[in-house]
């Protein structure tokens, strides 16, 4: 019986020698560091919520993300139908008008603003929109002459975010002054802004217009394009827009000063009329503007960095692993885990240093630490200089490689497969010689220079 429990022990033993062993053991490690790796992820997406909260709580106080549209004529008149008693009903309903021409010059000044570590890029412009109406197109749009309420017409002007109207807005009407109130009679075209009565009857006269509009914003500033012919000139210290839309500039120049852009947009590029009568028209999905953003976004930076995790323990895994077979070293399981734990400490620290120092400076640092701590323990571990410097050259090799690919956004898919391809090829070539049947009668005769795998 006790040679039979002797050789079940031995052979305990060498399963537990086994290269092949090592590997699903070190396959078991790489999943369960899987766990924390989610957890550093999520613990950046929560960051990245306060930090859109704060933003959004500072930026409901200061204006919202604002889209102007407009100006937009708008006529009541009278509808009839007879009743199920032969009476006659009687509602009201609206026609709409867009302008000939406008034309809007904006002038953004950028303002940001800091609570605790978290920015909010905010602005405040200054617009001018002027152009041409034409005559109101009563033969198209087939209403009797006597049911249109001439003397309910009004402009109005879109503005999203009323809050950030910071003085009283100058208008002009065929040459006239206009008094605009807040408010709208109906939200057929637009949903928020204001609005004046005008003069205005069935002529076919031309008319002019002028606003002159103060407005705090935040994040982006767009326009819906409601002129036959669109034109808008933007212009900032901001150095950092990005133009989005429908529409982007025909011209734009863009430098350390700031940036200016220029946009025209025909009737025929977008999908609505110049006139319609109700709702109808979706008018909004032809907008077009500018956003201004940081581009020091430090956690959609982590959160690129933190997608390597996985490669950055199997390498290092790899490193430790091959150090063993090619010189006959012990590594234990958990001394692999305690490496594994350093890897994803890297992005923990990533996170909290570049909150404060940018993420430049945080990854020197956080990469720096990681690499010196694992190579110190790999130093007292494995007890070999020629091992120690092959895992900090590994490390500090993958660390400069993933901060390139980091800063090359158009060609990171591109650099990481050949990086892979790479690094698979030199594990093949140096490995290329081992007796993989062998390695574990070897590493049985090798003395132990860490601690023993059982």
């Amino acid at each position: 019986m006790q040679p039979a429990i002797d050789a079940f022990k031995e052979a305990g033993r060498r399963i537990g020698r086994s290269a092949t062993f090592k590997l699903i053991t070190i396959a078991i490690l790489i999943l369960l560091l899987l766990i924390p790796s989610a957890m550093v992820n999520s613990l950046i997406r929560e960051r990245e919520y306060r930090k859109n909260d704060v933003v959004r709580e500072i930026s409901d106080k200061w204006g919202g993300s604002q889209v102007v549209t407009g100006p937009v004529i708008t006529v009541p008149y009278h509808k009839h139908k007879e009743g199920e008693k032969g009476q006659i009903i009687t509602w009201t309903e609206y026609f709409h008008m867009l302008p000939d021409t406008v034309d809007i010059r904006s002038e953004i000044t950028p303002n940001v603003r800091y609570r605790g570590i978290y920015e909010a890029v905010l602005y405040h412009t200054k617009l001018t929109l002027k152009g041409t109406f034409p005559g109101a197109p009563v033969k198209d749009l087939r209403i009797p002459p006597e049911d249109i309420q001439w003397a309910g017409a009004y402009i109005s002007l879109g503005v999203s975010d009323m809050r950030g109207i910071t003085d009283r807005i100058e208008a002009a009407f065929g040459g006239q002054a206009l008094s605009m109130e807040p408010g709208l009679e109906t939200a057929d075209v637009i949903e928020s802004g204001v609005s004046s009565g005008i003069p205005l009857d069935g002529s076919d006269t031309q008319r002019t217009f002028h606003f002159a509009v103060s407005l705090n914003g935040s994040s982006f500033l767009r326009f819906v394009p409601v002129g036959k012919t669109t034109t808008v000139f933007a212009k900032s210290a901001w150095k950092d827009p990005s133009f989005d839309g429908a529409f982007l500039p025909v011209s734009r120049s863009i430098t350390d000063s700031g940036f200016s852009a220029n946009w025209k947009v025909l009737h025929l590029n977008r999908n609505y009329p110049q006139h319609w009568k109700g709702k109808g028209q979706e008018i909004m999905p032809s907008m077009f503007g500018m956003s201004l953003f940081s581009p020091v976004d430090v956690y959609q930076k982590t959160t690129r960095t933190s997608k390597y995790a996985l490669m950055f323990i199997v390498f290092t895994f790899i490193a430790f692993f091959i150090a063993e077979v090619m010189n006959r070293l012990r590594v234990h399981p958990v001394q692999y885990l305690f490496i594994g734990l350093g890897i994803i400490v890297f992005y923990t620290l990533l996170l909290s240093i570049s909150e404060h120092a940018g993420f430049g400076a945080a990854y020197l640092i956080s990469a720096t630490g990681v690499i010196g701590l694992i190579t110190g323990y790999a130093k007292a571990i494995v007890r070999n200089r020629r091992v120690t410097l092959m895992v900090g050259g590994i490390l500090a090799a993958l660390y400069a490689y993933l901060y390139i690919v980091l800063q090359l956004v158009d060609y990171a898919l591109l650099m990481g497969s050949v990086g892979l391809f790479l690094v698979l090829a030199a594990v093949m070539y140096l490995t290329r010689k081992i007796d993989w049947y062998g390695a574990a009668g070897r590493a049985e005769a090798s003395p132990v220079t860490g601690a023993s795998f059982g």
